[in-house]
């Protein structure tokens, strides 16, 4: 991008956001109103409210042909963006960064740009827009209509912000940016424990590479010879094609308890925490609600426990699923998930079976419904799972488990810094809080 000086001085006090857009200082816009016909399976991700919440997640996002990116102009992404749901679910936030992938903005986003980066720093927009300042104006405009909540590009345009000199501005994203690198970084940290413990799993379970290669008389790559005795060296036939000797196919209902667990009697005396399908994506969880006796939801009826796998029924190509890693007898999700505890089958095992691409692709075929197509329990109860023997099993148990120790450990700092990051954020902004004072807190915690 080519820098350009700014025509006005712009001093430190609030200013007009259509004032900072008359000067060339800032952009704010909406999406794209696609047509579906206009949607791809490839393509730049067509982002939706879905598809933000604490970052982007593009998993299960429609996409945008690269070859007719003409037609959405300004409405895709660019490095520095700070993006809000400003439809629906109004105020979640993210950032784009040299490392997001490019996207097109759906009607359901708004996005901020800084257009001169020495005036205003995209970084600092960012916080300021998660500061109460902001936030407060879009609450008091955003159900001004009787249907779903919207803060229209004529209210954000007509919305005031304070800017400090820039050296603050950029003091102010360096110190809470440090918390949300060390985030990602733990995200990153947990996609790559992921892909290794996912790669292990086809491997062993889809592939069958330890059971090709000693039928092939070949020692199987990476294992020792004590544990690669324990995988047998030839296959069988089954209804389902050849599986290694001695494996079974079983119902998933005969080897898992299927939503077993329901609210104990006289739990409505006690506080809990409560998931529900928004809190949850492509096996991570977004947050949890705590809620006293008198206020916990209706639909919060499921007990889980460590080890057990939770899948949402609704939408299932949402691939909204999660492993409990969380320690806790007070955690409950909504009925709107299937609750999936091992039982004659490792929790690992299970997760990663349960959560495979070709598992969800029969989940997704066989719900039910047009607007919010939902699959019925029975479908997980029926469905097959290979069942290997138990040495095998106990084995893939050994080795994962550490994996999935390290992604809990993971969420849980990125917790702290988040929390940290949240209450530093209002007393930076409203000066209760100075700069070094920041700095100091910051570099005790990261």
């Amino acid at each position: 991008m080519s820098w350009r000086r700014y025509r006005v001085p712009i001093e430190p006090g609030e200013y007009k956001t259509q004032y900072l857009i008359d000067q060339k200082l800032l952009a704010i816009g909406d999406g794209y109103r696609a047509k579906n016909s206009e949607l791809s399976p490839s393509g730049l991700p067509f982002a939706r409210a879905g598809n933000i919440n604490d970052g982007f997640h593009f998993d299960d996002a429609d996409h945008f042909p690269e070859a007719d990116l003409q037609k959405v102009g300004e409405k895709r992404s660019r490095p520095g963006d700070v993006v809000f749901t400003s439809k629906g679910t109004v105020g979640r936030f993210a950032f784009v960064t040299e490392d997001t992938p490019p996207f097109v903005f759906s009607p359901q986003l708004s996005y901020w740009r800084s257009l001169d980066h020495r005036v205003i720093h995209p970084r600092f927009l960012y916080y300021w827009m998660l500061s109460g300042e902001f936030w407060e104006q879009a609450s008091g405009v955003k159900g001004q209509t009787d249907m779903a909540d919207y803060v229209s590009l004529t209210d954000q345009r007509l919305m005031k912000i304070t800017l400090p000199s820039f050296r603050d501005q950029e003091a102010i994203a360096r110190v809470l940016g440090a918390l949300d690198d060390k985030i990602e970084l733990n995200l990153q940290m947990n996609r790559t424990l992921e892909d290794m413990a996912q790669v292990l799993f086809k491997s062993w379970f889809v592939d069958f590479d330890p059971v090709v290669a000693k039928a092939d008389g070949r020692k199987p790559y990476g294992l020792s010879d004590e544990l690669a005795a324990l995988f047998p060296d030839s296959f069988q036939e089954s209804d389902l094609g050849p599986i290694p000797r001695g494996w079974k196919f079983r119902k998933m209902g005969k080897v898992v308890n299927i939503n077993k667990s329901s609210v104990r009697k006289g739990h409505g005396t006690e506080s809990i925490d409560y998931i529900d399908i928004s809190s949850v994506s492509v096996g991570r969880l977004l947050g949890s609600t705590r809620y006293a006796a008198s206020e916990i939801p209706s639909r919060a009826k499921r007990l889980v426990k460590h080890g057990d796998t939770i899948w949402s029924c609704v939408r299932p190509n949402r691939k909204s699923y999660l492993y409990i890693s969380e320690p806790s007898n007070d955690l409950v999700i909504s009925t709107g998930f299937v609750v999936l505890s091992p039982s004659k089958v490792g929790s690992n095992y299970l997760y990663y079976w349960s959560t495979s691409n070709d598992y969800a692709d029969y989940l997704t075929a066989n719900a039910e419904g047009s607007a919010y197509p939902a699959v019925k329990a029975e479908h997980f109860s029926i469905s097959d799972i290979l069942v290997p023997c138990e040495a095998i099993m106990g084995l893939f148990e050994r080795k994962t488990s550490p994996i999935r120790s390290q992604i809990f450990m993971n969420d849980q700092e990125s917790v702290i810094l988040s929390n940290t990051r949240d209450a530093l954020l209002p007393r930076l902004f409203s000066g209760e809080l100075q700069l070094w004072q920041a700095e100091k807190l910051v570099e005790e915690v990261a």
